[in-house]
């Protein structure tokens, strides 16, 4: 049986690979931040007593600025495969808050290749690396294309990038680097635009809100579905040679564009509800970012199953679903024809929702 760590098992990423490798047959290790509350609500519906005879999934409260911390991990566990997606992940959150996003997001990346290293450890590195980081460079944006970061969030992955690249060539280890563009699920943080967007929407058919804030609206990006994302990075580690793998749709659409498709999908005028504020727009922007994929197509034999309107109708049937309300139906049918069994509605969505709301078991 292999075993896997994950870092950030409790994200959006974190716990669709969870699930992903679960059903793998691994034995899964989840790195999770110490806290006065809990915020497993994404793993509730997988988690197991770890003293049940024949439990695979196991947490561990750890912490990415301990050296030693990490280290001791490492011998501890020896993992096969070990997937890096912990990060202050919120670009402008990340204008507020640049040395703790610097210390987590880049120097927490290579404690880990050190720690590895160290500990002669044969195992392979996956780093969540980030569209983010090519910035104001012309679209689209392959594996050569120079990195322009405009914030201290991209600044930070780009390190983390590199350093990944230096212990790969400097020290031999198998450390691969997904550069993934936007990947969006029911799962996204609250706080990121295409969650708020389809949140937004629910809360207003449920009669809780009337308008939605947004910032900028222009700019475009590369949409994908989450789980057909985690799945790339499993195949990234499983090839004979470490390499760096852009992971993306090749299709762009704007914020604007998110907010029309999402609002006519619910029935609803977007003109009547939406409403934009300064305070939700970056310092510096980034305008455009198109993945060029095509390594990953011809190396991988990777391709996404969800375009952008399929993605659409998954989030607002979700969020519709989670305020008790009907979903339009169409996001539940993509999943079930193009999603794999361990991503179908009722394991992805439903059971998700019942565990947030402390019915986990049914």
């Amino acid at each position: 049986m292999k075993r896997a760590v994950i870092t950030g098992i409790t994200g959006q990423d974190g716990s669709y690979l969870a699930e992903l490798l679960l059903s793998k047959g691994y034995e899964v290790h989840g790195i999770i931040r110490r806290s006065s509350t809990f915020n497993t609500s994404r793993i509730d519906h997988i988690y197991e007593d770890p003293n049940q005879p024949g439990a695979k999934l196991f947490l561990h409260h750890g912490d990415l600025s301990s050296t030693e911390w990490i280290l001791n991990l490492i011998y501890r566990l020896e993992p096969e495969e070990l997937y890096h997606l912990a990060a202050q992940s919120h670009v402008k959150v990340s204008f507020d808050i640049p040395e703790y996003t610097g210390d987590i997001t880049g120097l927490g990346t290579m404690r880990l290749l050190e720690a590895i290293r160290r500990s002669g450890a044969k195992t392979r590195f996956y780093q969540a690396s980030s569209s983010e980081m090519f910035g104001s460079a012309s679209p689209p944006q392959s594996e050569t294309t120079v990195f322009q970061p405009r914030s201290p969030y991209a600044a930070a992955k780009v390190y983390a990038h590199w350093m990944t690249r230096i212990y790969r060539e400097g020290y031999g280890l198998f450390a691969a680097n997904g550069i993934l563009f936007n990947h969006e699920s029911p799962r996204r943080g609250e706080t990121f635009v295409t969650r708020k967007i389809t949140r937004g929407i629910a809360a207003i058919l449920a009669g809780r809100e009337d308008a939605l804030y947004l910032g900028n609206l222009e700019a475009r990006r590369d949409w994908g579905y989450a789980p057909e994302y985690v799945q790339a990075m499993w195949q990234i580690l499983q090839q004979e040679v470490a390499d760096d793998f852009v992971i993306g749709t090749g299709e762009q659409h704007s914020v604007r564009e998110f907010v029309e498709e999402a609002f006519a999908y619910a029935g609803l005028d977007w003109h009547e509800h939406l409403k934009t504020s300064e305070r939700y727009l970056r310092p510096l922007e980034v305008d455009v970012l198109i993945a060029d994929p095509s390594k990953a197509h011809s190396k991988l034999g990777w391709k996404p199953q969800i375009k952008f309107h399929d993605l659409v109708a998954i989030m607002v049937d979700s969020d519709l679903e989670a305020a008790g309300l009907p979903p339009r139906g169409r996001g539940k049918a993509v999943l079930e024809e193009k999603i794999g069994n361990w991503n179908h509605w009722d394991k992805s969505v439903t059971r998700l929702v019942r565990a947030v709301s402390g019915q986990a078991s049914q």
